[in-house]
């Protein structure tokens, strides 16, 4: 692996990482850094997809005791088996239509004009809700889901499969309309992620493993990592950030970076590629 992919690699591993878990959409970031820096092709598409399997890891680290519980005491514990089972009934939703129409999507809206409209609306759906909840949540915790609760997130990360909707975004807010406290939609939204994740990464690595060889070990290695670092630190910040903070400025960055995208686009400063 030379530099330029090295250097490629960290950048798009730190976007993922830094974009993940915060309502902001990391997939339509990266679709805009992978334009910027030239790796947009089919291989640089799949490669933005595996690593985020780099920001699932550092969920699971930094929730370890938890995930420990879940998978050593799943038979005799009902709080950890009601937790797997809501777990899978959230995953759901997604993974059956992403199957369903996952080509369809990557091919008609893995563009940049189609990211930046879904900021700017996703930003639009984040102030609505925030502007009109009320203070705290039904259910403070997440042990407090039941599997109605679980299937209704489900259900709102189902629009995070258009690009620049955010998978988190659409998880934490869906689950605050829903009737969450702004820390337990956030926590669970760090736990679904880890079946989705990976979920989403195996299948396109294993649908589209003619396109690497075993020499791109080291570019994916390098973009788990960065992903990793940069994910970890982001979990622990966004965690202390909502105890006194609500998602209101997120949604300003996503309109501000969409409404920013389509006038350099449209003002020629910036070549975006135009819809499939």
């Amino acid at each position: 692996m030379d530099g330029l992919f090295f250097l490629k690699a960290v950048i798009l591993g730190l976007v993922e990482g830094f974009t993940e878990f915060l309502p902001i959409s990391s997939t339509g970031h990266l679709i805009i850094a992978s334009e910027l820096l030239g790796f947009n092709d089919d291989r640089g598409k799949v490669f933005g997809i595996v690593i985020q399997s780099g920001a699932m890891v550092a969920v699971v680290w930094e929730f370890r005791q938890r995930f420990w519980r879940l998978a050593t005491a799943f038979i005799t514990d009902p709080a950890a088996r009601r937790f797997g089972c809501n777990l899978l009934v959230a995953f759901m939703p997604a993974a059956v239509l992403g199957l369903l129409f996952g080509s369809a999507i990557k091919q008609h809206l893995f563009h940049t004009h189609a990211v930046a409209l879904a900021f700017i609306v996703g930003g639009l759906v984040i102030l609505w809700v925030e502007r009109g909840r009320k203070h705290g949540g039904l259910i403070e915790s997440v042990d407090g889901m039941t599997w109605k609760d679980a299937l209704k997130v489900g259900v709102a990360q189902s629009f995070a499969l258009i690009p620049g909707t955010s998978r988190a975004g659409a998880t934490i807010i869906g689950g605050m309309l829903f009737g969450l406290s702004r820390r337990a939609a956030t926590e669970f939204s760090f736990f679904l992620a880890v079946p989705t994740l990976v979920a989403a990464g195996a299948y396109d690595l294993y649908a589209n493993r003619a396109l690497f060889s075993a020499g791109d070990i080291g570019l994916f290695a390098t973009g788990f990592v960065a992903a990793f670092v940069s994910a970890f630190l982001c979990v622990r910040w966004l965690l202390r950030y909502i105890a006194s903070h609500d998602f209101s400025v997120f949604a300003w960055y996503r309109i501000g970076f969409g409404l920013l995208v389509l006038s350099t686009g449209y003002a020629g400063l910036v070549n975006w590629s135009a819809p499939a």
